[in-house]
């Protein structure tokens, strides 16, 4: 076969790489939606169907470890941004005990645990972002920026009706989208959206975040009544990355965090 004739085969193939491309980011971002604006139990399924039908999709795809960032090895340049956001958090923890608006965790597990809870949710974020929306989308998109963008706005978007999510998840969305690229690591990505994300639910009032809800349960925020600033209710307060006191709040946290 000659040149000629591989060009049509070739383009045909192209495009139906981009229409299938185009096919799992619409079922996937829609199935998202649907599972954040959906109410309990039901939303509990719905996660679990959503994140079974991005991992088959990825194991379909074939990719490797490498083009999917879950090499342990290339952590090793990318470590930084985690030390940045921790630097970042307890900058803005050292803010927020001299503002007054440093406060207590909303949920009663332990913090410890909290923590690791929270950065098993940010890593299947970032996958979730990277491996799934971002790979596909620069299948679409003529150029890596355009890519990155459209996947950091459909990453903010889920984060609606939650104005300081939307506003901090396309910033985050964006660049640790440009990281991924450059990196190809999730690790680390995931470690300093745990970090960042800690931080943002403790130093900010819950009053701005609704709990660091999203979709319903964002309007089915209740404020507390409680004093919740450290410094008034006899508590010990670390300055590390993800201060935590002791939770004054037994409200249910299960709506999705950023």
């Amino acid at each position: 076969m000659n040149a000629a004739t591989n060009e049509p085969i070739a383009a045909s193939w192209e495009a139906k790489l981009k229409s299938r491309a185009f096919a799992e980011v619409a079922v996937g971002y829609g199935l998202v939606l649907i599972a954040v604006w959906s109410p309990d139990p039901l939303q509990r399924y719905l996660f679990w169907i959503t994140l079974l039908w991005i991992v088959a999709a990825t194991l379909i795809s074939r990719a490797d470890a490498s083009t999917l960032g879950l090499r342990p090895s290339a952590m090793r340049r990318s470590l930084w941004v985690a030390g940045v956001a921790a630097i970042a958090a307890v900058i803005a923890v050292w803010l927020a005990w001299e503002l007054h608006t440093l406060h207590s965790f909303f949920h009663p597990m332990p913090s410890g645990a909290r923590f690791w809870q929270y950065l098993a949710w940010a890593f299947l974020q970032q996958f979730m972002l990277q491996d799934y929306f971002l790979l596909r989308l620069l299948r679409l998109f003529p150029s890596r920026t355009a890519a990155l963008w459209a996947a950091a706005v459909l990453f903010a978007t889920v984060h609606l009706p939650n104005p300081l999510l939307l506003v901090v998840t396309l910033l985050w969305g964006a660049a640790a989208c440009t990281l991924f690229l450059r990196y190809r690591d999730l690790c680390s990505l995931a470690l300093a959206h745990a970090i960042l994300g800690m931080c943002l639910a403790i130093t900010v009032p819950n009053a701005v975040h609704h709990h660091m809800r999203v979709g319903l349960g964002y309007f089915r925020y209740r404020a507390q009544t409680q004093p919740a600033h450290p410094s008034q209710i006899d508590q010990m307060v670390s300055t590390e990355a993800w201060v935590m006191a002791e939770a004054t709040s037994r409200r249910s946290s299960r709506h999705a965090l950023p």
